[in-house]
């Protein structure tokens, strides 16, 4: 039979475990999901294709046709000089940033000011297009978004700010160019901030859930801000440290007084057995 010092010992270190222990339930990622809930889901769900521009962002925008010299003036060069302490210059033609002011606009050759902001590249694509064909037959126009970038912070492996090359990057896309959450991120309320016309949002995602799918936070926008919050164990074995020590302590203590109170008694029960016989 187990005595009752070890069995106290066990009791004190099954509290320990529960303590620190993590679910791997609470691991997972969206662990609902099966072929029914896709079927629901995909009826609800709406891919973004591209994005949305916004105040700030910088594109580049390049035109052709088939009459290559009627598109030269709306692919503006870049001049470079030929090196210090030279006034030789030579001219190439290259891809030309531009960058929507704060109200949105940009200042494109001989088309003059378009309000870009609000809308995705492809209605900025034909928006230019339908302008360009005053003066071009058949014009066709590139587009490619320089500043799709978003910050991921938190309890992930590699925490910083990334670059969009596809233009388009959801939550999970975000949290996989971070190297994954670590062991300790809370995956049911991972926090996305986002500003929308000068004003901060916030949106939370609770990433067990098959929910995510239809949050209009699981695609990203450009610099969203992406934080997962440390889990119970995390703040356990970081934060509250001395906390803890001084709890576990005070529980041994507590255990050791209960196990020789008990043994105490146990004693003074058989002294009065034996005296009584």
């Amino acid at each position: 039979m187990i005595n009752r010092t070890t069995a106290y010992c066990l009791l004190l270190a099954a509290v320990l475990m529960f303590m620190g222990c993590t679910s791997q339930k609470s691991m997972s990622y969206v662990r609902d999901i099966d072929s029914s809930t896709a079927a629901t889901l995909n009826r609800a769900f709406q891919a973004t294709i591209d994005a949305t521009l916004i105040a700030g962002d910088a594109v580049t925008i390049t035109v052709n046709a088939l009459d290559m010299e009627a598109v030269r003036p709306f692919n503006m060069p870049s001049v470079v000089f030929g090196g210090l302490g030279t006034e030789k210059m030579t001219t190439q033609y290259s891809l030309q940033p531009y960058r929507l002011d704060s109200n949105g606009d940009i200042n494109f050759p001989i088309l003059g000011k378009l309000h870009l902001a609000g809308l995705t590249l492809t209605q900025s694509k034909q928006l230019i297009a339908e302008k360009l064909a005053a003066y071009i037959s058949d014009p066709i126009v590139n587009m490619q978004l320089l500043t799709f970038k978003v910050t991921v912070t938190g309890e992930v492996a590699h925490p910083g700010q990334f670059t969009v090359t596809n233009e388009r990057a959801t939550i999970f896309d975000a949290l996989a160019m971070a190297g994954d959450m670590t062991i300790y991120g809370k995956r049911q309320n991972v926090l996305v901030a986002r500003e929308v016309d000068g004003k901060m949002q916030f949106g939370r995602l609770d990433l067990n859930s098959s929910d995510v799918f239809l949050s209009p936070y699981y695609y990203l926008q450009q610099n969203d801000v992406v934080y997962v919050e440390p889990n119970q164990v995390r703040a356990i074995s970081s934060q509250n440290i001395p906390l803890y020590l001084s709890a576990v302590s005070t529980l041994a203590s507590m255990a050791t007084v209960i196990v020789a109170v008990v043994n105490l008694n146990n004693k003074s029960n058989s002294s009065t057995s034996a005296s009584s016989k």
